[in-house]
């Protein structure tokens, strides 16, 4: 039975997460006049926006995840699979016991027991320990051990193997430390070796923080021709041809789960120079590459359509709401309630828009955030894009639902219509609990907590606030969003064991996982005192990205409101200062300090406007 929230009982119109929902009947919408709710419309979207209009009919990316590695079968008979079925999270599946295979144990373990293997001390600088060895040959080994157990005085935990291959340390068959060039190498397929899955997107995933993606492909691309070579032309084209699909499958992993890696031209270049080279020893592979490079225009293409969807949506919404020279006429303005009336309808769009905008985020924007910058970035190019331009946008748009929940509330006239856009909103807030949309709940939540907002008393006094009070407390941040990530873990279990498409959907609170993420990279050293990568935070870093990856794949099953989608993110909202100003104009000032704050506001908002 997946974990609930003592309060989710107490919301009527859905069961707590682990429930099949689909049964039950649509809550009655309080706000129809009597009249019965909207039946669902088929396709009632259809195609409304055009992609000029609005990002929602880009077509959406393809899956994270597709097949797993190529085997030597495969490879001989040059399969490959154009269309890639999507899979799920590579870390839910066990992996092939292989001294390449990972584990999901958390990289702030830098400890290490020793054992009778060869030599191994993965230390993170941030909480040193160290393994040390018994029975290992050699002066220089004895003498590594013997530095090793001083260092692993301090701190002893566990039992397990551990071992080095080369420059490659493991404990238990797990990959958990090892020297950038050894890596590099591991990720190199030969004739009889193609690399981990897991491995594959966890190194291209987090790889960015120590080289740029394209020194990375270059060096893969260059030690699997340079390994093919012996010297005899023709044994060399035998060579190449035989571990030519499986270039070929790394490749097309790289660009369908890493896409936006290719907008730098010179990934690309270096891609279609590869193409060259392949053509040249085998057509089946220069065959699949040539599909492999069209399936990744195409998503670029779509990509590219939908940030400019977005840019010119985010220009509407930019123009200024109806002057607040007089409150009557900014009371004139169309509210959210005259678009749509329906909490539940109001919630199923957000939702539309939180997966839309979602889908389009690549895994690497996660780690590009903290990744070292390449001073070749600035050059001009075809392909020049800010690297965590969607991830922006995403947030941007939690801050535009918040900023325009506040608008709506502040903007009208009597108290008692804003007490009943209130009681909306808070409703809207639950029915978003109860889809799992996370992130339009807490930003619906963070607008009605904003300044102007809560200081509305005599409005707040109209309000039954019990509702809003158990889903404040469920968005607690206190002892780190303990209630959240419960009911989190709820609905992540629901969708694990979904009965309908509805219930697979969890849109996480994303400020929260960007935060997660970021806290994670600089609490764990990416590099040990030997020298070494620490693998083990490479791992738990792909871990997190590939669960975010699982929930955005989602497909919204919700009918689409073209009115309402249009309404939500084109209706222009008030700056920070003009609602600081609707709110006095909704209820006057309390205090000297407040008058002194409304005089100096409408001072300003006059002087930019004659300015303007």
């Amino acid at each position: 039975m997946p974990p609930t929230t003592p309060y989710a009982g107490k919301f009527g119109s859905c069961a707590p997460y682990g429930n099949n929902n689909n049964n039950h009947p649509q809550p009655h919408s309080p706000y129809r006049n009597g009249t019965d709710p909207r039946p669902a419309k088929e396709n009632a979207y259809n195609g409304a926006y055009s992609p000029a209009e609005n990002p929602y009919d880009v077509p959406q990316p393809h899956g994270a995840y597709r097949s797993s590695s190529v085997s030597s079968a495969t490879a001989r008979e040059h399969h490959y699979n154009s269309s890639c079925a999507v899979s799920e999270n590579p870390y839910s599946s066990p992996q092939p016991h292989s001294p390449r295979q990972h584990s999901t144990s958390c990289p702030g373990r830098a400890y290490r027991h020793t054992t009778t293997a060869a030599t191994c001390a993965p230390a993170a600088a941030a909480a040193p320990a160290a393994a040390a060895t018994s029975g290992s040959s050699g002066g220089s080994s004895e003498q590594s051990s013997r530095n090793n157990s001083v260092a692993a005085k301090g701190r002893r935990y566990g039992h397990g193997v551990t071992a080095s291959y080369g420059e490659m340390c493991y404990h238990d068959n797990s990959l958990v430390s090892a020297s950038l060039e050894a890596l590099i190498q591991h990720l190199v397929p030969t004739v009889d070796y193609y690399p981990d899955r897991s491995y594959v997107f966890t190194f291209l995933l987090s790889s960015r923080l120590f080289l740029h993606p394209y020194e990375l492909m270059t060096r893969v691309c260059h030690l699997c021709v340079e390994q093919q070579r012996s010297g005899d032309a023709l044994l060399d084209k035998i060579r190449f041809r035989e571990v030519a699909p499986k270039l070929v499958q790394l490749l097309t992993e790289w660009t369908e789960t890493f896409p936006y890696d290719f907008r730098d031209e010179r990934m690309m270049r270096c891609l279609k120079d590869m193409t060259h080279h392949v053509a040249r020893g085998d057509e089946y592979s220069w065959r699949a590459m040539q599909q492999m490079t069209q399936r990744l225009i195409k998503r670029l293409s779509a990509l590219g359509q939908y940030e400019e969807a977005v840019s010119a949506l985010n220009a509407v919404a930019m123009e200024r709401p109806a002057s607040l020279k007089t409150k009557q006429a900014s009371g004139q303005r169309s509210d959210v309630m005259s678009a749509c009336d329906d909490p539940f309808v109001l919630a199923q769009q957000l939702t539309h828009i939180e997966l839309d905008r979602l889908s389009f985020i690549g895994p690497e924007e996660f780690i590009q955030t903290f990744a070292r910058k390449d001073p070749l970035d600035n050059h001009k190019g075809f392909f020049r894009k800010r690297k965590t331009s969607n991830l922006e946008a995403y947030v941007n748009w939690f801050n535009r639902l918040s900023y325009l929940v506040a608008t709506e509330i502040c903007m009208p006239v009597k108290k008692k219509h804003r007490a009943r856009i209130i009681e909306f909103f808070i409703d809207v807030a639950q029915e978003c609990f109860n889809i799992g949309n996370f992130n339009s709940l807490m930003a619906i939540i963070t607008g009605m907590n904003m300044s102007p907002v809560a200081r509305l008393r005599k409005t707040w006094s109209k309000v039954n606030t019990d509702k809003f009070e158990i889903l404040e407390h469920q968005m607690d941040p206190s002892s780190n969003f303990s209630n959240y990530r419960t009911a989190l873990r709820g609905a992540t279990q629901r969708s694990e064991t979904a009965h309908s498409s509805q219930e697979k959907i969890v849109i996480p609170f994303f400020s929260l996982l960007i935060k997660d993420i970021y806290f994670l990279n600089e609490g764990c050293a990416s590099s040990l005192t030997n020298g070494h990568i620490n693998f083990e935070k490479l791992w738990e870093l792909a871990k997190q990205v590939s669960e975010f990856l699982v929930w955005r794949q989602v497909i919204c099953p919700f009918d689409r409101d073209r009115r309402i989608l249009q309404y939500l993110v084109t209706t222009p909202v008030f700056s920070e200062d003009e609602l600081h100003l609707a709110s006095y104009e909704s209820e006057g000032p309390e205090n000297h300090m407040e008058k002194d704050s409304r005089r100096s506001l409408r001072s300003s908002l006059l002087h930019r406007e004659n300015r303007s």
